[in-house]
């Protein structure tokens, strides 16, 4: 946070409100990779692994939706009895994640848009 001094926190209620639930997986995916592109850092802060932090159990949408947070530099979790079982839990499908995630890549493909320049320059 030292370059930028703001980051995109992704909150999927406030989110569903303003677009519906249509396009929510869609938009999601779209705003992590518009922070990507533009080297900021997102919040993923879609009540990951909310169940689990009340009861102790977590639900099947929160173990796929927590396994989405590996590709935001921040992960929000709401507090409850069972928080604590929630980091654990939460830290294990990031570190599993992490193997199948190609983030952050120094270099990205070329564009052919840029082929084009350089033979009509060349």
């Amino acid at each position: 946070m030292e370059s930028f001094p703001v980051g995109v926190m992704i909150a999927r209620g406030d989110l569903a409100v303003e677009i519906g639930f249509e396009r929510l997986a869609e938009v999601q995916e779209e705003i992590l990779w518009l922070c990507e592109a533009a080297h900021l850092p997102s919040i993923w802060a879609t009540q990951v692994l909310d169940e689990l932090a009340q009861t102790g159990v977590p639900s099947r949408a929160e173990v796929t939706d927590a396994s989405m947070a590996v590709r935001a530099e921040c992960v929000m979790l709401n507090k409850g009895p069972f928080v604590d079982r929630a980091v654990r839990v939460l830290d294990d499908i990031l570190r599993r994640m992490e193997h199948h995630t190609y983030k952050k890549r120094a270099l990205y493909r070329r564009l052919s848009i840029s082929d084009a320049l350089v033979t009509t320059s060349g």
